[in-house]
């Protein structure tokens, strides 16, 4: 029983996700308390009444203590876990045992950073947030909600399957040399056709990504681009699957195929089929505009149960049009979070994604909107810490330059337009509030304007950025159509002739059998570069039909098991400080290291960590770069320095002596980033 819900302050739903057997309980529970001879209520209505007692308190809480829940369980053992983001409160509940307070935290976290990723700076507007989160057209909004509930469950599936997003860290195909050509591709050919295209409409490509299921085979950013982060990219693959998603066991490989791709080494020999000579053969191959794309199985079983995905309720979207995404981009100037993108999701063949992330003609727009914005929240907050006159004003840029060239931003939006006439009479107000003679300037009354005016900003900004108003109504701000396509064919024309080996060398991406010889006793690990935040560690499949070291059915489970749960307590002791942790579980025995080293390998001295409190956000990458903040914490120390984080996990047979496994985990350590064994990591 699970369930997430966003509330406002006022008690009103603006957002919940319920599995089916919580909303059968729910409506069990109010069902029974109706009138004889009236229906059911509407589950909306019922989830209203159910949290609503809850929803008060916490507000009453925070208003009369400054403080509110953090987490509490109920008689019936149901664990409640809130937290609230500016005016809006996120709960997330578990009856069945099968999440911990932790888990229900780090699912607060990423659905909102996937708010974030889809809604930009109006996040950063409650009032405009909460109309965004529920259209009032009813259709609008179920359509708004079954998005989100699609991509929460999209991420708890990759959370429950994925070691990738157990860590959140991105995997890359490890194939040195398919890997290097296809940046290859993407660099000289395929962005550079599309970037010197008449049929653009102002976008630019600024990167391009090769997905296989949530692997990633190649990713090229052109050399104007700011640096993708993992908790970016992590969220693009999550709505790459929730658009696509991979039936991991339609696509299983047989045991002959994985033979084919467990080898001793890290080299792997394979001999692709010769392309079909005749090109109708090839272009039949691609996907139709606004179907799902078809794969030649073999099993008609297999493809049978691939023609019933027709029947889904949800049809598949169209490729063509792209999502709106908002990124964090870094640029000499600073940082810039939520800035706008385009996302083209283009499916290849099933599994096999091609992702474009482009910059739009206005983005410079959203950067003016953050300085704005940004000002206005330090002026506020040294006006509400009591701060006056010549002491608010102080610091950089001068108060009265800021001032020129908002005038100038206002000037340059046009004044028939609604929201920026809004934003302009909010802007007079203030100006002669604060500017004039006479009048008192920059003082605590200045704190509701300076509040009207972030809300006007974030306005201007959904304008241009959320809506479909950017641009004339049959000149749609996006690569067109038939470049789309030419882009598609383009890299499946590349592919070709891999694609088979692709799905299959995703399963089996590293083996234990490579590792055996030299660490006899190792049955697992993960090991994270918290620099880049990729990952390297064998594959675990536990599918039916896929045939592992770890064998298949209940020991396949149980050590995957064993695996989250390693990575679970691990989290927990790193979050009281420690950076070492080893322990013996039965027949196992398992290690953690956390660990820094400096650009030419060399380890350095072990620090010592800041400790979280129990409800800080959770550790990871996608929802809160703990990592990052660590790497600048650790710096503090190291000026001048290039600074790397590693993390290894490790599980040993527990009958390996001690001081074996932990050589075993400083030799694994030096040799798994050798450049030899893995490149382009």
């Amino acid at each position: 029983m699970k369930c997430l819900l966003i509330a406002s302050e006022s008690a009103e739903v603006l957002f919940h996700w319920t599995d089916p057997e919580f909303q059968q309980n729910v409506q069990e529970q109010y069902g029974a308390s109706q009138e004889e001879g009236q229906g059911l209520p509407a589950f909306e209505d019922s989830i209203n009444t159910l949290f609503a007692p809850i929803i008060i308190s916490c507000s009453t809480m925070v208003d009369r203590l400054g403080d509110s829940y953090a987490c509490f369980t109920t008689e019936n053992n149901h664990t409640y876990v809130l937290h609230q983001f500016d005016e809006c409160l996120y709960i997330a509940v578990n009856g069945d045992g099968e999440e911990g307070e932790d888990d229900l935290r780090r699912k607060i976290y990423v659905m909102k950073k996937m708010i974030d990723v889809l809604f930009g700076m109006v996040t950063l507007s409650s009032n405009l947030l909460r109309k965004e989160l529920r259209p009032q057209d009813t259709e609008q909004r179920a359509q708004l909600w079954k998005r989100l509930q699609s991509l929460l469950e999209t991420y708890s599936r990759l959370r429950e399957n994925d070691q990738s997003f157990l860590v959140e860290a991105v995997e890359r195909l490890i194939h040195p040399t398919l890997c290097e050509q296809c940046i290859e591709f993407l660099e000289r050919r395929l962005v550079q056709q599309l970037n010197s295209s008449a049929e653009r409409a102002g976008e630019e490509v600024l990167h391009a990504f090769i997905l296989v299921h949530t692997k990633l085979l190649a990713f090229y950013s052109s050399r104007n681009a700011s640096t993708l982060t993992t908790s970016d990219l992590l969220a693009l693959i999550i709505m790459a699957q929730n658009m696509y998603p991979s039936n991991i066991e339609l696509d299983d490989p047989s045991p002959e195929d994985v033979e084919s791709t467990s080898g001793s080494g890290p080299e792997i020999f394979y001999t692709p089929e010769p392309s079909p000579t005749d090109r109708d053969s090839s272009s039949s191959d691609r996907p139709g505009r606004g179907g799902t794309p078809v794969f030649e199985f073999v099993d008609p079983d297999i493809q049978m149960a691939e023609d019933s995905l027709q029947t889904l309720e949800v049809p598949p979207p169209d490729p063509s049009t792209p999502c709106r995404v908002f990124l964090e981009v870094s640029l000499k100037e600073g940082l810039y979070p939520m800035m706008p993108h385009s996302m083209y999701c283009l499916p290849l063949w099933p599994g096999i994604t091609l992702v474009l992330l482009t910059k739009i003609p206005n983005s410079g727009v959203a950067m003016s909107v953050y300085l704005f914005l940004e000002a206005f929240a330090k002026l506020e907050k040294r006006l509400s810490e009591g701060q006056e006159g010549s002491a608010v004003t102080r610091g950089s840029p001068p108060i009265h330059d800021f001032r020129n060239k908002l005038d100038k931003f206002i000037k340059a939006l046009g004044p028939s337009d609604i929201q920026s006439s809004q934003l302009q009479n909010v802007w007079t107000d203030f100006k002669n509030r604060a500017f004039a003679r006479g009048r008192p300037g920059f003082n605590r009354e200045l704190i509701p304007w300076c509040k009207s005016m972030k809300m006007q900003l974030c306005g201007v900004y959904r304008q241009c950025f959320l809506t479909d108003t950017s641009g004339p109504a049959d000149v749609p701000q996006r690569l067109s159509p038939s470049l789309q396509d030419r882009a598609q064919a383009m890299v499946q024309e590349k592919l070709m002739d891999w694609k088979d080996f692709l799905l299959v060398k995703s399963k089996r991406n590293i083996t234990m059998v490579s590792y055996l010889e030299d660490f006899p006793g190792l049955i697992h690990f993960i090991c994270v570069d918290r620099s880049t935040g990729q990952m390297i560690a064998p594959s675990l499949n536990i599918t039916e039909r896929a045939t592992s070291e770890l064998g298949k059915g209940p020991l396949a489970h149980f050590i995957k098991s064993k695996v989250w749960g390693l990575v679970s307590t691990t989290r927990r002791y790193l979050q009281k400080g420690y950076s070492t942790v080893t322990l013996r579980d039965g027949d196992f025995y398992f290690c953690y290291f956390l660990w820094f080293e400096n650009e030419t390998g060399y380890k350095l001295e072990a620090a010592d960590l800041p400790i979280l409190s129990d409800d800080s956000a959770p550790i990871g990458m996608l929802a809160w770069d703990y990592y990052r903040k660590l790497l600048r914490y650790y710096c503090k120390n190291h000026q001048g320095e290039v600074v790397k984080c590693y993390e290894l996990l490790t599980v040993h047979l527990g009958v390996i002596p001690t001081e074996y496994i932990l050589q075993h985990c400083r030799q694994l350590a030096s040799k798994l980033w050798e450049p030899s064994r893995n490149p382009l990591l």
